[in-house]
């Protein structure tokens, strides 16, 4: 969570210039928001296992965190947390499954669909990714390297995307030709996790 919340700082105007475009201009200032919050939180009491960290990180971004992103994100990562359980040690299998928990979450709360334009176009491939490499036999930070490059291609393909769903399917046709900023922020908290795995973080 430490290395999302700085990826998040790092990349916020990015964000927030993303949303400038189909949303309301505020994504990565909330996500800053959000994730400044998580990480105050994490160090005033530190969780013991990696679901209690997933689960206060989801409570917080749900309070701080503005817009439908707060709610979204907060879902995903109770699920993943409550999927994780109480084990100090967590192996690639129990998370890429813990992780499609989370995903489906999302789904099932936002009524998107891959293919939707949203967030859920660089997750769904990023979990199916990961599920590919950990049954081939690769190690979690191998498998977590798959669903990195796979989030970031599925965040990537939704520039030529109509959106269907989200604040960005007001515009219609005008939201093809940008990428969707949830889809971005997704793909950017992949890759924070994938790097923390790396480094042994």
């Amino acid at each position: 969570m430490e290395a999302a919340a700085d990826a998040v700082d790092r990349e916020a105007q990015h964000l927030t210039d993303l949303d400038s475009a189909i949303g309301d201009a505020d994504h990565g200032t909330n996500m800053r928001r959000g994730f400044t919050a998580v990480r105050e939180g994490l160090a005033t009491d530190p969780p013991g296992t990696p679901g209690a960290v997933l689960l206060l990180s989801g409570r917080l971004l749900v309070s701080k965190v503005g817009g439908a992103s707060g709610p979204l994100y907060g879902t995903m990562l109770r699920r993943v947390g409550k999927a994780l359980g109480d084990e100090a040690e967590v192996d690639g299998e129990r998370l890429a499954a813990a992780l499609r928990t989370g995903v489906e979450a999302v789904s099932r709360l936002g009524g998107a669909a891959e293919g939707d334009k949203t967030m859920l176009d660089a997750l769904y491939p990023a979990v199916t990714a990961m599920e590919d490499a950990v049954r081939d036999g690769d190690d979690p930070a191998a498998a977590l390297a798959a669903a990195r490059t796979a989030a970031g291609e599925g965040s990537r393909a939704t520039i030529p995307l109509q959106a269907r769903k989200g604040r960005a399917s007001y515009l219609g046709e005008r939201s093809i030709g940008h990428e969707d900023p949830g889809a971005a922020s997704s793909a950017l908290l992949v890759a924070a996790l994938a790097e923390a795995v790396d480094s042994g973080g």
